[in-house]
């Protein structure tokens, strides 16, 4: 197929990093200091209805292409970012503060994803053979994925690489072009994921960048993109889907999670308390599917609190080189963080490290706090800050009641030795993990989402492939049928020779007595 592209000896830009004279714009800033990183423009309707056009105009070409060839592209793509990982991570630690090592672990994890999309994309979506069944005898059957055409991808600030690139390389490996609207807390590593992309297909449109506010991403919503996948808030989630409803767009809703991580008596206590520290406190705890709760074994409570109460001593949140975490990036979370702690404190919890003190204008400090009420908003609202709540349990029966009494259902994890699969299996999530955090998020054939007000859909995996795609099936006539079923000729020997194929396949050996 000839794309209009391949009449365009200059196709246009696939995003904007440098607003033209006039064009509204907007600031990102270093949520460690507060200096200016980029300016970028602000995209209004037109400019967003301007990249679904072309993004559709170059989904003629992109779809077109072999699953080989697009995953020459894909892996070329990864390829320079790989190289230019140092780049990429630095641009990330400038938006939104995080340590440089945890930016590029991040980027790790999304170069890996890529690789996988490009590489299994043929084999997940391509055409299939599918049993006809005896009275279908005489059919072929095949199923195959079709690409949807242009979906939208609207990405989240905490990790600005990894999580939208979970839509948006399952959904170019899968054949479709894609328009993205980052968080406009890190517009530049989208515009830079734009970049490199469209260095790599000559400058055709298939990944573009649209940078703005929320208005942008509402009209990114209602642009006729054919699927909207999101990642942020459930409140935010909600506001989408109801957005997208108005054109019938399908969505793809990863939103926020109040993950537990469950520590049974018979556990090894050093690595469960190192694993809830990690989940809780790294990325200043602005992950969706970190760890805000951890639920003790009575009967090892309190050795698994002075454990990970030793650990954290020396565990600090700064904005040089020697901290382990950095500042809040969104500045209105941090009045959200102080609330919740303060409530829990409120309530009768018990601050074992840090407290309400140790939430700055910037920086949080690392906050454990203990034997916090179950109705207090430590519990049943999503923190997105680095502390954790720690309670108590009787047994493994109540822990799992708590875990899944919240709204949310995105992931969690559990440490024991005996009965950790039995225990995850229990959990109301999409993903758990047994001894180990967040491990899932890093195997790129496994399915990534929630239930609950965590939301729906899957991104990664077989799945995530299919959700940017509608199953096309065929059948194709082999031979005459022996039974001509699906005609005005049909006989009354066609009738009963269905008639007994019916019977032989589901009559079963036993009839209900009268």
């Amino acid at each position: 197929m000839t794309s209009t592209f391949d009449r365009h000896p200059n196709p246009p830009a696939t995003s904007a990093s440098v607003p033209a004279d006039g064009v509204e714009t907007f600031e990102s800033l270093d949520p460690a200091t507060g200096d200016v990183v980029g300016v970028h423009p602000v995209a209004g309707p037109e400019d967003v209805a301007l990249a679904v056009e072309r993004a559709r105009d170059a989904a003629q070409w992109w779809g077109a292409l072999s699953f080989d060839e697009r995953a020459e592209h894909l892996l070329t793509w990864r390829s320079v970012i790989t190289r230019r990982i140092a780049q990429l991570a630095a641009l990330s630690r400038s938006e939104t503060g995080k340590p440089i090592a945890d930016a590029q672990l991040e980027i790790a994890l999304a170069i890996d994803h890529v690789a996988w999309a490009a590489k299994h994309a043929k084999k997940v979506l391509g055409p299939q053979n599918v049993s006809s069944g005896l009275v279908m005898a005489n059919q072929k059957s095949t199923v195959e994925y079709k690409p949807l055409g242009v979906v939208g991808v609207i990405g989240p600030w905490n990790y600005p690489v990894f999580t939208p690139m979970g839509s948006i390389a399952y959904a170019l490996a899968a054949g479709n072009t894609v328009v993205f609207k980052p968080s406009e807390y890190t517009p530049g590593v989208g515009v830079w994921l734009a970049d490199t992309l469209s260095e790599v297909v000559g400058g055709i449109p298939v990944l573009q960048t649209i940078t703005g506010l929320g208005p942008t991403g509402a009209a990114l919503c209602t642009s006729g993109v054919d699927k909207l996948a999101f990642t942020g808030s459930t409140a935010t989630g909600k506001k989408v889907m109801a957005a997208c409803a108005e054109r019938l767009t399908p969505v793809v809703i990863e939103a926020g999670g109040k993950d537990s991580l469950i520590v049974d008596q018979d556990a090894n206590i050093a690595k469960a308390a190192e694993a809830a520290l990690w989940g809780g406190m790294s990325n200043a705890g602005q992950t969706c599917i970190g760890t805000e709760r951890v639920y003790v074994h009575e009967r090892v409570f309190d050795a698994f609190v002075a454990e990970i109460t030793e650990q954290a001593q020396g565990l600090r949140a700064g904005g040089d080189a020697g901290a382990h975490i950095g500042p809040i990036t969104m500045p209105s979370q941090v009045d959200v963080i102080r609330s919740h702690v303060q409530d829990a404190l409120d309530r009768g919890a018990t601050a074992v490290v840090g407290g309400i003190d140790a939430v700055g204008e910037r920086f949080v400090q690392p906050t454990i706090l203990t034997h916090v009420p179950e109705t207090s908003s430590a519990i049943t609202e999503e923190t997105f800050g680095p502390t954790l709540a720690i309670n108590p349990v009787r047994d493994m029966d109540e822990a799992v009641r708590l875990t899944n009494a919240g709204k949310y259902g995105l992931a969690g994890a559990v440490f024991s030795k005996r009965n950790g699969m039995e225990i995850a299996r229990r959990i109301r999530s999409g993903m758990t993990s047994v001894n180990g955090i967040i491990t899932f998020a890093g195997v790129p054939g496994l399915p990534f989402g929630g239930v609950g007000e965590s939301g729906f859909g899957r991104i990664h995996g077989p799945d995530g492939l299919k959700e940017f795609t509608y199953a096309k099936a065929i059948t194709r006539q082999r031979y005459a049928p022996p039974l001509n079923l699906t005609s005005f000729k049909r006989t009354v020997r066609d009738e009963k020779g269905l008639n007994l194929i019916v019977t032989l396949l589901h009559g079963g050996k036993k009839t209900l007595k009268p």
